[in-house]
């Protein structure tokens, strides 16, 4: 299915997803049979930049080959790097298969400064990035797993836009939901986007409850995980979502 094919996802959707911490929407994920969702071994390295929601636009390297991956491909303003970076649109995130090889740099600074112009969500990759004093600056979410000089063609051959990937060891497909925070990043299928963001804001909002209580003294036994006095007070503090909400 093509970008224009697949039915858009609903704002209030992305907007709980954005609310919801990974470990909640991992769990919620985790309920449904799903345990690899997390992409491990990622840090995000734009602090200031807060939370990462949008949809996955992908682009997949393979090893490079000296005869093929010389500087001067980057002449070619239709390299499939280039092409993936103005193609990127708003609210969708770049996310990038190194196959977990970080020797050499996935992209860098003058890259990411345009995705961030474009107003992209962010960019995922599992490899490194180069200029990364200047792109902790940037108000663009950028989870990677390091840091390094060498630039990308010594060690990687872009080849693929918007194919099924494996970044960190997790499948990402186009148009899966991503979702970043301080924990690191966890993939949503697509359909699965419209239930994983209500439960996961049902278990944001009873675990507040459930932290207020053990923060004022209450033990775990009966607390967390909640009987059923925990679960009454709950739905009579208002936190509980309506049926409206």
């Amino acid at each position: 299915m093509n970008e224009t094919s697949r039915p858009p996802l609903a704002p209030e959707d992305l907007a709980a997803l954005s609310e919801a911490s990974t470990a909640t929407i991992t769990t919620q994920l985790f309920k449904h049979g799903l345990r690899n969702t997390f992409l491990a071994g990622l840090t995000c390295v734009t602090p200031g930049a807060g939370r990462m929601v949008g949809e996955a636009f992908t682009l997949r390297y393979i090893p490079a080959r000296e005869d093929i991956d010389t500087l001067d491909v980057y002449d070619d303003y239709d390299h499939p790097q280039r092409a993936a970076i103005e193609q990127v649109g708003p609210g969708h995130i770049l996310v990038i298969d190194c196959r977990g090889e970080g020797r050499a740099a996935s992209a860098g600074n003058i890259l990411l400064t345009r995705l961030s112009v474009r107003g992209a969500a962010g960019l995922v990759t599992d490899g490194t990035l180069r200029d990364i004093g200047e792109i902790s600056s940037l108000p663009l979410p950028v989870y990677a797993t390091g840091s390094s000089a060498m630039t990308n063609l010594a060690l990687h051959h872009a080849v693929d836009l918007q194919v099924p990937i494996g970044c960190a060891g997790v499948a990402v497909y186009p148009g899966d939901v991503l979702v970043g925070d301080a924990d690191g990043v966890v993939c949503v299928p697509r359909h699965l986007v419209p239930v994983i963001a209500r439960q996961a804001r049902e278990q944001e909002r009873l675990e507040t409850f459930i932290t207020e209580r053990i923060a004022a003294g209450a033990p775990l036994r009966g607390t967390y995980p909640a009987d059923p006095d925990t679960l009454r007070a709950y739905e009579e503090s208002g936190l509980a979502p309506s049926l409206t909400d």
